[in-house]
């Protein structure tokens, strides 16, 4: 089994077209959802089939002035949405259009006393917030703006007897959360905040008897957990304690090989969510043809490279 790109890039072109409910009912993630397609086809070295202007026109119509970005037009500003925006702008080299400061400042604002982040106006609070306000800053070079020495103390407070980290201090661990925990911590230069052979080993043991990952113990391997496992593991510098081969099949066995698009599980409908983090975990384990991304950024390396020099 290859992967099939070319399948691929038609599915993610078709995605804007597309009028059905599937659609419809995402119509407020779609800032995640062209995030997710352009890095896709960045990755597979297929961009050129999109229209650029289009894309960064319509982008630009879903800036707040309170600096932060919406889901679409018309719709809440959110550091979710904030976050893939300043990533395809970057995907773009095109960073100049944001007004640093301003993105910088609604980032902030969103801040609380113990160091942890809001995600919006209306205050919940979650780990991953905190890894999407550390991610963005330091792309727009703007740490500065944040308390970081608390922001380290919150994700700190995350951790969890097994090595692992929750949403908020005592939740369950979980490898979404481990990689946004993860990550930040990396951005920030906290690693050793981490047992790395203790999370090493929860993370290791996700892998299922398919070769797939799952996010929990006792759960369906999800190809989604390809970046989230994997990428944590190549941060820790533990990812060779997992079988990338089997790995690798399972993705694989995820592509929809007529109409493209990769999919959760085997023979399950495809979307553009699966489809990035099936390329993007084919990228960690080196698959030929793709560029390589970045594990923390979660950008090809050639962009984050083009950032920091």
């Amino acid at each position: 089994m290859e992967l099939r790109v070319d399948k691929h890039v038609e599915f993610i072109k078709s995605l804007e077209k597309k009028k059905d409910f599937d659609s419809m009912v995402m119509e407020h993630l779609r800032m995640n959802g062209a995030y997710w397609g352009l890095t896709a086809l960045d990755l597979m070295e297929c961009r050129e089939d999109v229209d650029d202007a289009k894309v960064i026109s319509w982008l630009l119509q879903c800036k707040h002035d309170c600096g932060g970005f919406s889901g679409n037009i018309g719709h809440d500003p959110h550091i979710l949405y904030t976050l893939s925006a300043v990533q395809i702008l970057a995907i773009y080299d095109r960073m100049e259009l944001l007004d640093s400061d301003k993105v910088a400042s609604y980032i902030a604002s969103l801040q609380q006393e113990d160091g942890s982040f809001a995600g919006d106006q209306w205050g919940e609070i979650d780990t991953r917030f905190s890894y999407i306000a550390l991610c963005c800053l330091s792309l727009l070079k703007r740490l500065d703006v944040i308390n970081v020495e608390k922001a380290v103390d919150y994700i700190a407070s995350c951790k969890n007897f097994d090595g692992g980290f929750g949403s908020i201090p005592g939740g369950e661990s979980h490898a979404g959360q481990i990689f946004c925990c993860v990550s930040a911590l990396a951005i920030a230069g906290a690693l050793h905040h981490i047992d790395k052979d203790l999370l090493g080993w929860w993370l290791c043991e996700r892998q299922v008897k398919s070769g797939g990952l799952n996010g929990r113990p006792e759960k369906q391997p999800d190809v989604c957990y390809s970046w989230w496992v994997l990428s944590s593991l190549v941060t820790l510098d533990r990812v060779d304690w997992i079988d990338k081969e089997k790995l690798k099949t399972f993705i694989l066995d995820c592509q929809d090989t007529e109409e493209g698009g990769i999919s959760d599980r085997p023979n399950d409908a495809v979307d553009v969510f699966h489809t990035f983090f099936g390329v993007a975990g084919l990228s960690l384990l080196d698959y030929p043809g793709l560029k390589r991304i970045d594990a923390v950024y979660a950008l090809p390396v050639d962009v984050v490279k083009r950032i920091f020099g």
